[in-house]
């Protein structure tokens, strides 16, 4: 049985794959990390009372997991990475699966410092600072690395059962994107140089395909619609929505070629920048009615809130 939870960390993504025989657990892999708070300081007021938002790594030490198989990270930004200390307190991980592994003494990058930088450059330094000083101070949690170079799609056999393709970006991007972490870990600081990737990051993700049992999902990381509507998308039954359903995550013409049944979207409720967007769950209502939510969102007249710690789906 395939197991997938899609972890509500609040703004960010975190997705746990096990495989299960017989209650017994084959295999176990985290897609992202989730952020390193559940409450982000420009979302309007407090948690709701009955909210259920939790750290990744608590979820994996409620779950009983103390050894990840693989940990993927499909981006640097800080929702997707700023969970890796927490994660790597509870587990050990066999192989961390992304691409870039920042230089074992790299670091710190004092983003807040003067540097001179404007705040989106600074940002881009807090992502990889956090990121890099996580695996420092969990040293040996991560057995194995694997840079992948995003110039092909990566066929990885998980189990006897499970397989996973890994589709990455323009294949220019990812030397640029070393070449700027690079500088930025020798202590350049090149402005012009770090506010172009801050624009690519997300362009960069990595997307998944799993094949199970002639099921398949697709995790799309957050990589905007747009690119989607130049693959050749093949439909599927579980789609992980990019980009916490911005109105630039999904195009009709990318939902109608993928058509999921069930569309899982990771979003924290109350966010100030429509995400979810209104106009984009009434695209993916045109498709199929199982849209489901990580957080409580409530749009009136649209989505209702659901209180729960995770999108828990089972597939025999």
């Amino acid at each position: 049985m395939l197991v997938l939870d899609f972890i509500n960390v609040g703004n960010g993504d975190s997705i746990l794959v096990q495989e299960l025989e017989g209650g017994v657990r084959r295999f176990a892999m985290l897609v992202d990390c989730g952020h390193d708070s559940l409450v982000r300081d420009d979302h309007p007021g407090e948690l709701d009372p009955r909210s259920q938002r939790i750290y990744a790594g608590d979820f994996l030490k409620k779950q009983g997991i103390g050894k990840l198989d693989i940990l993927l990270a499909t981006h640097f930004h800080r929702d997707h990475i700023g969970g890796l200390g927490r994660v790597l307190d509870a587990v050990t991980v066999d192989r961390l699966v992304s691409t870039y592994a920042p230089p074992e003494d790299g670091g710190p990058l004092d983003p807040d410092g003067d540097n001179g930088l404007p705040g989106a450059a600074r940002n881009l330094l807090r992502c990889l600072d956090i990121y890099a000083g996580a695996l420092r101070a969990h040293p040996g949690r991560v057995k194995e690395f694997v840079e992948l170079p995003g110039d092909k799609v990566e066929t990885l056999r998980l189990t006897e059962d499970l397989t996973m393709d890994i589709y990455a970006g323009e294949p220019a991007l990812y030397p640029r994107q070393r070449a700027v972490y690079d500088a930025a870990f020798r202590g350049e600081r090149n402005r012009h140089d770090l506010m172009r990737w801050t624009k690519s990051m997300n362009i960069s993700s990595l997307r998944q395909r799993l094949h199970y049992h002639g099921k398949e999902i697709v995790l799309g990381g957050d990589m905007y619609g747009a690119v989607w509507d130049n693959d050749t998308l093949a439909p599927c039954d579980i789609l992980k929505l990019p980009h916490h359903a911005s109105l630039t995550s999904s195009t009709r013409k990318s939902v109608s070629r993928l058509a999921p049944k069930t569309i899982v979207v990771c979003v924290a409720a109350g966010r100030p920048d429509e995400r979810p967007h209104p106009y984009v769950i009434s695209l993916l209502r045109e498709y199929t009615e199982d849209v489901r939510f990580t957080d409580a969102v409530d749009i009136p007249g649209l989505v209702e809130p659901r209180f729960h710690e995770s999108v828990h789906i089972e597939i025999e």
